[in-house]
């Protein structure tokens, strides 16, 4: 790279003269859950501090984000723009880093008391870990880290203390709801799908569906690679798989049942056959609020829900053989060892595909599947062996997805 180096990381900053407010870490700070944490932060200016912002390719909102901001550091993943990031802020107290270790490499400072892991697929995997090696509290709204590796990063956050505090409006309503329980009197959670935009379709429609159609989801305000996942389920299974290392959970435990107002977002069913169910508006800023302030509730100015506007609230069991992404993530975490890291990557491929026309809808989980079948079964893995199913996985899923156009 011609021009000024990128600096290396120094992660002894000093203390933020602001110090009694709690200092965050947003990496992806330019993607859905990025840019709402950071609405929310500019709420409550006297409880927050940002401390880093990250991002992948948008540099363009991180200098807007940083300029409005003004964190203690930034830092971006595609090297090529770090120039235009450094010479945007060089007239702001906020110093400018490129590239993905520097991403890992900046959760370690001192001047950060929560990370929020916004970050998409399992690129979250080792700042995360990273994060908690360091004894950083984590707001995880990037549930792929515990689809991939969900025993090691949970043994992690024991042994050094840090709380994995979750993001998705799913695992909050059940974090929420076993708050003052023992983790013994749980029988089962369920966790609420909203169907997302194909609820009612059969086989013959969802061969035909378009990548338009499967980006409007009917509730939630998401990026692309999570609207899909909702479109196939996909998302709800890596969701069932992130909830057994949360809550330590067997797979029998956890239920997906179908509730397309997303106003219950899940339930927590105990063994006297009581059960606690959390509700709200289908608003993502509401359980960022949550986790980036706990343990204390904040007030917030969100609207609030109005039981009148809902006069009939529906369930129905989803249809795992039709989508089919949910069952395979069931085989998944049933199956143990590296299939649900297989799984994840494999399905990360398959969805790229799909957005860029290049796989139909139906066909994402055959991709999944194929890989699954196809790549060496590893039932007590290290973190190497992750990286290398992802890796190879990576490759696999290409070559199934290659095939597949030329058919």
């Amino acid at each position: 790279m011609g021009g000024r180096s990128i600096p290396k990381i120094i992660l002894l900053f000093n203390p933020s003269s602001t110090a009694l407010k709690k200092r965050i870490a947003i990496l992806g700070s330019t993607g859905s859950i990025g840019t709402q944490a950071l609405e929310v932060l500019h709420k409550h200016p006297g409880l927050f501090e940002v401390e880093v912002l990250s991002a992948q390719n948008n540099c363009d909102l991180l200098i807007r984000q940083a300029m409005e901001f003004k964190p203690n550091a930034v830092v971006i993943g595609n090297e090529r723009y770090y120039l235009k990031v450094s010479e945007a802020l060089k007239a702001y107290p906020v110093k400018v880093f490129a590239g993905a270790e520097a991403i890992s490499q900046i959760v370690e400072m001192d001047a950060i008391d929560l990370v929020l892991i916004a970050l998409v697929g399992y690129s979250g995997l080792k700042p995360t870990l990273n994060a908690i090696r360091k004894g950083k509290n984590i707001a995880l709204a990037n549930k792929e880290t515990l689809v991939v590796a969900g025993r090691l990063v949970m043994e992690e956050a024991r042994r050094h203390k840090s709380w994995i505090l979750p993001v998705d409006s799913e695992h909050s309503a059940i974090f929420q709801c076993l708050v003052g329980e023992k983790p013994s009197s749980v029988e089962k959670i369920y966790l609420t799908a909203s169907g997302g935009p194909f609820l009612g379709h059969n086989s013959g429609q969802l061969k035909t569906v378009t990548r338009e159609a499967a980006l409007k989801h009917p509730n939630w305000k998401m990026g692309n690679k999570i609207t899909i996942d909702s479109a196939s389920m996909m998302n709800k299974g890596l969701e069932v798989i992130e909830a057994r290392w949360l809550f330590d959970l067997k797979p029998e435990q956890i239920d997906v049942i179908i509730h397309p107002q997303s106003v219950i977002h899940s339930i927590v069913q105990f063994h006297d056959g009581s059960m606690k169910a959390q509700m709200g508006l289908p608003d993502m800023k509401i359980p960022i609020l949550f986790a980036l302030a706990y343990p204390q509730r904040v007030t917030s100015e969100f609207p609030r829900f109005d039981f009148t506007n809902y006069q009939q609230l529906t369930f129905q069991a989803p249809d795992k053989e039709l989508f089919r992404c949910l069952s395979l993530a069931y085989i998944a975490l049933e199956g143990g060892g590296n299939l649900a890291c297989i799984l994840n990557a494999a399905n990360e491929i398959a969805v790229a595909a799909f957005l860029e026309d290049r796989l139909g809808f139906l066909e994402i989980p055959e991709v999944i599947e194929h890989c699954m079948n196809h790549l060496p079964f590893i039932p007590d893995p290290s973190y190497e062996d992750y990286v290398n199913s992802h890796r190879e996985t990576l490759i696999k899923a290409k070559e199934f997805v290659c095939r597949q156009n030329k058919v």
